[in-house]
């Protein structure tokens, strides 16, 4: 999924409008015109304002709503002797209001999950992942499952110039500013079922129970700061995790065309998981790419993250390139490539002697064909496959050469196309 596009349509009779034949004019009025931030992305980070949105839209008294959907059921059978095969599904839904207030303009957003209910005990199966916990125990080769509150958030940006606004954000779950748009917002990565396995180095922040945010945007170049609980949500998915505001983080963001976004930040976060003492230091650096060509969109994003932990005085650092084309309107071919430190593989020990860190590649590649493309929304069935690299020490734990699959059904909103 990716974020909703930040934009003024307050002069725009959305009642009247066909978005499915918005014209790149249309767009560009649009973008040109708006009060709001100007980017789309998740939280406040920004991806490439060229990036494709898949919506629904309408405008009610003044209000501009929009709603997008994404629904992945499929099988996963991963590889190796740690591997299993199960059914799942990943999901989302949210919602976005915006209109005039004052010189600015508000905006609220609210996003739920309803994978506490179709997520495989337990986690979705995904070899080398790590992070959060399941019953007490850490989560080991599974990626846990979203709250049913991903977001619930308010934003208010209001011009102090021609070129300088102000930027204020506050959530009870939300998005500090801290690493790049998560992964199910990102363009690049919206065809791909998986987290990335360096989501804990990355963006894991994304659902933060208690968020405030603050930050000037001149023309193109954003500097941000935000206050947030910087712990993990707990194993309960349907209830909000709240607690101090004492993590903090800060951001720089530039978007020097409508096809790049840039992004460096750092943030300290105390206490970020329930069961590894103390806190962690994250620097997280991206470059994202969206270009529209005819009939389709290519989407690139290059991330690096890295986690100082500083009671034990390790570092992980996470190198990630992920890639989606899509073409001839209904086809999409993607891949992710990833290099990560793992430190947390053998939380109870019984692993390799001497060795707790180990440098591991994921490498997935995969497509998506659309079978059905209406206003109603986008239907497609695809399948992914994954290789990894390894030390040989951990040949005994996870066998020579794991093969990973999945294959997939999926819908979600209507593309906004626009006309080359």
């Amino acid at each position: 999924m990716q974020g909703m596009p930040d934009m003024d349509h307050s002069q725009m009779d959305h009642s009247q409008m066909d978005h499915s034949q918005m014209d790149h004019s249309t767009m560009s009025h649009m973008h040109h015109e708006e009060s709001i931030e100007f980017s789309p992305g998740s939280g406040t980070a920004w991806a490439p304002q060229s990036s494709p949105e898949n919506m629904w839209m309408t405008s009610w008294r003044g209000w501009q709503l929009m709603a997008h959907t994404n629904v992945i059921v499929g099988f996963n059978h991963q590889g190796g002797p740690r591997g299993v095969g199960k059914a799942q599904s990943q999901n989302w839904l949210m919602l976005m209001q915006h209109r005039k207030l004052g010189s600015g303009t508000i905006e609220f957003r609210e996003m739920f999950s309803a994978e506490p209910l179709t997520t495989p005990h337990p986690g979705f199966p995904e070899l080398f992942q790590t992070g959060e916990t399941y019953h007490g125990q850490p989560l080991v080769d599974h990626q846990h499952p979203h709250d049913l509150f991903m977001e619930l958030s308010a934003r208010y940006v209001v011009p102090l110039t021609e070129k300088l606004q102000l930027s204020l954000y506050g959530a009870p779950a939300g998005e500090p500013a801290l690493g790049p748009v998560a992964f199910m917002h990102r363009p690049s990565a919206s065809e791909t079922p998986d987290a990335p396995i360096s989501h804990h180095v990355q963006d894991s922040a994304h659902i933060s129970y208690g968020v405030i945010t603050t930050g000037l945007i001149y023309d193109r170049l954003k500097i941000e700061g935000s206050a947030f609980n910087g712990r993990e949500p707990d194993e309960s998915r349907y209830n909000f995790d709240f607690g101090s505001l004492d993590s903090f983080s800060g951001r720089v963001q530039y978007a020097p065309t409508r096809d790049w976004a840039l992004q460096y930040s750092y943030g300290h976060l105390r206490h970020p998981e329930a069961l590894e003492p103390g806190n962690i230091n994250r620097q997280t650096a991206s470059v994202m790419y969206n270009r529209a060509i005819a009939n389709g969109n290519w989407a690139t994003s290059l991330i690096w993250g890295r986690n100082f932990k500083t009671d034990l005085n390790t570092v992980q650092n996470s190198y990630l390139l992920e890639s989606t084309v899509n073409f001839a309107m209904k086809n999409y071919l993607f891949t992710r490539l990833e290099l990560v430190d793992k430190d947390e593989l053998f939380p109870f020990g019984g692993g390799p002697t001497g060795q707790d860190s180990f440098r591991i590649g994921e490498y997935t590649f995969g497509g998506v064909r659309d079978l059905v493309q209406n206003s109603a929304g986008n239907f497609g069935v695809g399948a992914q496959v994954t290789f990894y690299s390894k030390p040989s020490v951990l040949n005994p734990y996870y066998g020579n050469h794991p093969v990973s699959y999945e294959l997939f059904i999926r819908y979600r909103a209507p593309k906004m196309k626009m006309k080359m």
